[in-house]
């Protein structure tokens, strides 16, 4: 028994990585004014028990942090992999922009701060990962300061223990990330005297809500398509709309590619913001009718939302389901990952979309069948394409990259590798008929059992020399963390308000989002009682995450080159 407590071998190390993982989580529930560190008590926890002495296998505690990062980076890769191209649309590319500024700066406060300070651009690393609360960054600096340290000829559980300091700077330095973008939030809110219930008002009334797609009720008033097939106007008039239906009088019809146009007569159509001025001026002016109207002298109509369960259907079209002319059912919108888009006839499916159909009941079941729309088939996960894509992500991780001007070849590494393979088998898997459809819930688990492996063993590891490097200079991370965190973020908010003139909980967004900081989001959202900041969130989420990875890789190999 006094090996399984104080011993070196396999069983200590598990018992030592559970009751590390199992108290920290605990201490995560816990909530100072809304605000709590979460998993990040998990490294807190393995730093204090590193330093008590308690020490587990390191070839063990070795591979637990390089598999538990790449089932969290991976995990992350497939959720925001679909929507990761998405977000370049209209106004993300201005949000990415500033998010991608965001980053830029604090590479450039890391790097100021190592030449005024003289601390090892190494350790800013660290620090820096601490900073903005990036814990994938912190992964990928680690492996890559390991690769280059082992290929000189260290041995890699030598290399492994040499960059320990980065992972004692960023337990430093992230209660300064998380707190410190709250900070800024606060002030800036008061410096430019902003009114929160009138910012929620101005998204109000322009429609922001954050969904992809949008309803208009228009008249047909063009005569260039009075009297037309709508087939024929479709056809020549191709975009981003779906007609959903045809009311002729007090006759609502469900559309078909023989009907015929006629002027007078109101349309329902569901397009994208970008749309609505385009399809103004080819259908005509939009005119005052609710959804319910169309119900009302509807009866025989229905709408329905059936899930894609049938995996033979991914990488299909909706044009190629010919939903329309086979069954008389029109798809108006598909929900995906809880975003709403705009049942483009090329909108390739996958399995877990959303189809919202319109059309009678029982040729909506027929669809049903053939989509499948069974809940349990949900339920059964995917593995395949998870273990596969992390094969495909290690070997591409693992291939070096030469640069001009840079002596040492790039590995995007065990982190950086997965995470975009995740990201491209997230996007295109679906075209290519592969399933990579996990559930919320399912993709939740293996992201946190990642996370929590990752930072257990990398606060085991790091506990030893933490005390002395905090004792030795590292209280100086303190402040280098804050500036760090805060001066990019000052300049970043001036220039949205100001510049860009975006509204509050859009900044609240972009900031938590290029911070990839969920505490943030969350307090944001609880202070000012609004989920408008998450669709922002979202949108520069996807690249500030492979930018945050990427940018301390570079940093380490730059400062070890």
């Amino acid at each position: 028994m006094r090996e399984l407590f104080y011993g070196y071998g396999v069983a200590h190390t598990i018992l030592l990585l559970a009751f590390v993982i199992g108290v920290g989580l605990y201490l995560g529930r816990f909530k100072v004014k809304g605000i709590s560190l979460g998993s990040t008590w998990i490294l807190f926890m393995g730093i204090l028990m590193g330093h008590l002495g308690f020490q587990g296998d390191l070839t063990i505690l070795h591979f637990v942090k390089e598999f538990g990062l790449i089932l969290f980076v991976f995990s992350i890769g497939l959720q925001v992999g679909p929507g990761f191209f998405q977000s370049f649309r209209s106004g993300g590319v201005k949000m990415n922009l500033l998010a991608v500024m965001n980053i830029l700066l604090a590479v450039a406060v890391t790097y100021a701060i190592s030449l005024v300070s003289g601390e090892k651009l190494t350790t800013m690393v660290g620090v820096m990962s601490g900073a903005v609360t990036n814990t994938p960054g912190l992964g990928a600096a680690q492996q890559t300061f390991s690769d280059i340290a082992s290929s000189t000829g260290d041995s890699v559980l030598a290399a492994g223990h040499a960059s320990e300091t980065l992972a004692s700077a960023y337990a430093v330095a992230y209660p300064i990330g998380v707190l410190g973008v709250i900070a800024v939030i606060i002030v800036f809110r008061a410096i430019f005297k902003i009114d929160h219930t009138k910012e929620l008002e101005q998204l109000d009334k322009e429609g922001r809500s954050g969904e992809h797609a949008r309803r208009m009720h228009v008249a047909v008033e063009n005569p260039a398509i009075f009297n037309r097939k709508l087939y024929d106007v479709l056809h020549e008039f191709e975009g981003d709309f779906v007609v959903s239906r045809v009311m002729q009088g007090d006759e609502i019809k469900f559309p078909s590619e023989d009907t015929v146009l006629h002027e007078g007569d109101k349309l329902l159509l569901v397009t994208s913001q970008h749309e609505v001025e385009r399809l103004r001026i080819l259908f005509g002016q939009e005119v005052p009718l609710h959804v319910s109207d169309w119900q009302e002298k509807d009866h025989n109509m229905v709408t329905r939302r059936i899930v894609m369960t049938n995996s033979k259907l991914t990488g299909t079209t909706l044009k190629d389901l010919r939903l329309r002319s086979a069954y008389g059912v029109s798809v108006t919108r598909v929900i995906r990952a809880g975003v709403e888009l705009v049942a483009n006839p090329t909108l390739y499916l996958q399995v877990g979309d959303g189809l919202m159909c319109v059309g009678t009941e029982e040729n909506i079941k027929q669809v049903a069948a053939r989509v499948g729309n069974s809940s349990d088939a949900l339920n059964k996960p995917n593995l395949v394409p998870i273990f596969l894509g992390i094969v495909v992500g290690v070997i591409f991780g693992s291939i070096p990259f030469h640069f001009p001007h840079i002596p040492q070849a790039i590995k995007l590494g065990l982190a950086g590798g997965p995470l975009i393979v995740a990201i491209l088998l997230g996007h295109w898997g679906p075209k290519y008929g592969i399933t990579t459809y996990t559930t919320t819930s399912a993709n939740l688990m293996i992201r946190e059992i990642g996370i929590s492996l990752f930072l257990a063993s990398v606060g085991i590891g790091a506990g030893g020399d933490f005390w002395s490097s905090i004792v030795n200079g590292g209280y100086w991370w303190i402040l280098y963390g804050a500036l760090i965190t805060i001066v990019p973020l000052c300049i970043t908010f001036i220039i949205a308000r100001a510049v860009c003139h975006l509204n509050f909980y859009q900044i609240c967004g972009l900031i938590s989002g290029s911070c990839t900081n969920p505490p943030v989001l969350a307090f944001s959202q609880g202070m000012y009682g609004s989920d408008y900041a998450s669709v922002n969130y979202a949108t520069v989420y996807p690249l500030s995450m492979f930018m945050r990875v990427l940018v301390a890789q570079l940093l380490i190999v730059f400062a070890l080159g």
